[in-house]
């Protein structure tokens, strides 16, 4: 058993975590886990298991006929040379933002990227980008790549545990070093239950608040709000926030910060500069739940398609 070290009484608590997990999963890896059906905690941690497409099993791409198809990936050396209309999926972490994303590639044919690869391996021409900002685990790291946004809601309670689970995969690192060198302990064994119930009685409450801010966020068109009274908030208090490693929670405290004074609504900059050209309100919202579910799921679905018909520079491909 690997051992780890969450200490509840951390008073300023470093947020590196599954910012580098993208790194270790291939886009067929994470389809085979959407086309398992199974959560993620039970599933694919108690033995790995040979991706088959059963009757009945949902593939995209290749088209066996009788309502039959097949997976197939994308080209990932993308071309500097085309303009495509680009998609941000926004997401709150473990919210299956994969289920998006993968569902675009195999559609297109083209891949998707996340944020922190745009980040710190730099900027590419990838049609569609994978984000949690502003949640503490993202970054802006696309500047003014995108053109749109579709944000992905899971239920919350699925989302919290999975998050957990991937910070005690990775030994709840505190650094991108530290959390590289986990990256081969991602879904080997599921977290001892102790170890589950220490960070929730410490971290779940905060991170609800995080959830609903994260969906105002985007829902709201980058509308300025603290994270855990949810009122509207100056400039100068969301910066703060954007910084939950400088300061502890009683040093955001909206009271202490912001006051009584009398505060005018206020947008990100990134959504009021243009950085992403259609604005930062979603043109789709997509239930995790839905896309999941055999009846439900094909209309989802259809959604998707019809955000990659919204402009002909991604219309083209499909």
């Amino acid at each position: 058993m690997r051992s780890r070290s969450f200490k509840a009484g951390t008073s300023k608590t470093s947020f590196m975590t599954m910012r580098v997990v993208v790194y270790s999963l291939g886009a067929a890896t994470l389809f085979t886990l959407i086309n398992e059906d199974l959560p993620l905690s039970s599933s694919l941690r108690t033995k790995k298991k040979k991706w088959s497409n059963p009757i009945g099993r949902r593939g995209l791409s290749i088209n066996l006929g009788n309502g039959q198809c097949k997976w197939q990936p994308p080209t990932y050396d993308v071309p500097d040379n085309i303009e495509f209309y680009k998609t941000l999926i926004a997401g709150f972490p473990s919210g299956d933002k994969r289920m998006i994303f993968i569902q675009m590639e195999a559609l297109t044919g083209w891949p998707a990227k996340d944020e922190w690869d745009f980040e710190y391996l730099g900027m590419t021409n990838h049609p569609f980008i994978k984000a949690n900002y502003p949640h503490h685990e993202g970054i802006w790291g696309w500047q003014d790549a995108a053109d749109q946004v579709v944000v992905m809601v899971r239920n919350i309670r699925r989302s919290m545990v999975e998050y957990h689970d991937i910070l005690w995969d990775i030994g709840y690192a505190k650094t991108w070093d530290e959390a590289t060198l986990n990256l081969q302990n991602l879904y080997s064994a599921p977290p001892p239950k102790e170890d589950f119930l220490a960070w929730r009685d410490l971290r779940v409450m905060d991170e609800v608040h995080w959830y609903g801010w994260f969906i105002d966020y985007w829902m709201e068109g980058g509308l300025m709000r603290d994270i855990f009274t949810h009122k509207i908030t100056t400039e100068e208090h969301w910066n703060m926030l954007m910084m939950p490693t400088v300061y502890t929670k009683a040093e955001l405290d909206y009271d202490l910060v912001v006051g009584k004074q009398v505060v005018t609504p206020t947008y990100d900059p990134h959504c009021t500069n243009g950085e992403i050209s259609s604005g930062c309100e979603p043109v789709a919202v997509i239930s995790a739940e839905r896309l999941r579910d055999y009846i439900e799921g094909p209309a989802e679905t259809t959604k998707i398609a019809e955000v990659l018909m919204n402009n002909d520079k991604i219309s083209k491909y499909l």
